[in-house]
C-alpha cells in the first residue's frame, strides 16, 4: 500500500528536526506541528535544494547554513512598544509595586532584534527605575542578537515606533531616545548600557534566577502543551516570589488548580508568581 506524502513529509521533517537536536543541540521537535511546518518549508524555499533529505544534509554539513537557516525555523517578529495597552499596564500597575524593590532583574525571553527589550528600558527610565534595573536579554538566533546588540533600526519603522509610544503613555518624546544617520535610528546608549543580551535556547538551556520580571511575549503560541508546560516551569523557578510573567496579548495562561500564577492583569495578559 503506497504512503500517503503527506506522511512522508512528516516524518522527514521529524528526523530533520531530530538531526538538528542532535547535531546542534537545539531541540525544535516540540514546536506546533503546523508552525514547524511551515517554517521548514519556508527554509526549503529560500535554500533552493530539491528536498527536505537535501535540506537535512546541508544542515547537518554545512553550520554556516544552518547559522542562515536557523531564524527560519525560530520567530523573529518584534517591534517597539508592541501592543501599547500592555505597557500602559506595566506603567500604571505593575511598576508601582516593583518600585518598593532596592534593585531589578527583568528577563526578556525570546528578544528577537531586541526591540522590547529597549521599550521596557525607555518605560523604566522614564520611570525612575532604570537605574537600579538590570535587564537580560537572551534569544535562540546569533544574528538577531547583533543587531539588538547594536541597538540600531531602519528608519522606516520610525513613525510606527513613534506612535505606538505615545500611544503606551510615553512622558517625553520618542526623539529623545535615539540619533539618526543613513536611513537608520541608533537608540542611545542610557539604554543599551543596561542591557546584556545572550544566546539561549529557552528548551534546553538553564535559566536565569532571582527575577522580578519575565517577558514572553507571543512566543509560547508555536510550542506545544508539554513544551509549554515545561517553560512554564522554568519561568516558576527564575521569578522571585511576586514576580511577574507577562505573556502575548494573543496567548492565555491555563493551569491546574495550585499552580504558582495568578491573574495580575489578565486583559494584558500579565500574571504574579505566588512562589512556594
Amino acid at each position: 500500500m503506497p504512503t500517503d506524502p503527506t506522511d512522508v513529509e512528516k516524518l522527514e521533517i521529524r528526523l530533520l528536526l531530530e538531526a538538528i537536536h542532535v547535531k546542534y543541540g537545539y531541540d525544535l521537535r516540540d514546536y506546533s506541528e503546523n508552525s514547524i511546518r511551515r517554517r521548514v518549508l519556508v527554509a526549503l524555499s529560500k535554500s533552493g535544494l530539491a528536498n527536505l533529505g537535501e535540506l537535512q544534509h546541508k544542515l547537518l554539513t554545512d553550520p554556516l547554513f544552518f547559522a542562515s537557516v536557523l531564524d527560519d525555523l525560530t520567530i523573529q517578529v518584534s517591534d517597539m512598544f508592541r501592543d501599547p495597552g500592555f505597557y500602559r499596564a506595566l506603567r500604571t500597575r505593575v511598576f508601582p509595586l516593583l518600585r518598593t524593590y532596592p534593585f531589578l532583574n527583568v528577563w526578556h525571553s525570546g528578544c528577537a532584534t531586541g526591540e522590547e527589550a529597549y521599550s521596557s528600558a525607555i518605560l523604566l527610565y522614564e520611570e525612575g527605575l532604570l537605574d537600579r534595573t538590570q535587564i537580560y536579554a537572551t534569544d535562540i538566533s546569533s544574528k538577531a542578537l547583533e543587531q539588538a546588540k547594536q541597538g540600531v533600526y531602519s528608519e522606516d519603522k520610525l513613525a510606527d515606533f513613534a506612535a505606538n509610544y505615545e500611544n503606551a503613555g510615553g512622558t517625553s518624546t520618542f526623539a529623545s531616545y535615539y540619533t539618526s544617520a543613513y536611513n537608520q535610528v541608533a537608540l542611545k546608549e542610557l539604554l543599551r548600557r543596561k542591557i546584556l543580551f545572550f544566546q539561549h535556547d529557552l528548551v534546553a538551556d538553564h535559566v536565569f534566577g532571582e527575577m522580578h520580571m519575565v517577558f514572553c511575549r507571543n512566543v509560547l503560541i508555536y510550542f506545544r502543551r508539554d513544551l509549554r508546560s515545561r517553560v512554564l516551569d522554568k519561568f516558576s523557578q527564575s521569578l522571585c516570589p511576586g514576580g511577574f510573567l507577562c505573556l502575548g496579548t494573543s496567548e492565555r495562561l491555563t493551569q491546574p488548580d495550585g499552580k504558582p500564577f495568578t491573574e495580575f492583569a489578565p486583559e494584558q495578559q500579565i500574571y504574579r508568581y505566588q512562589g512556594t
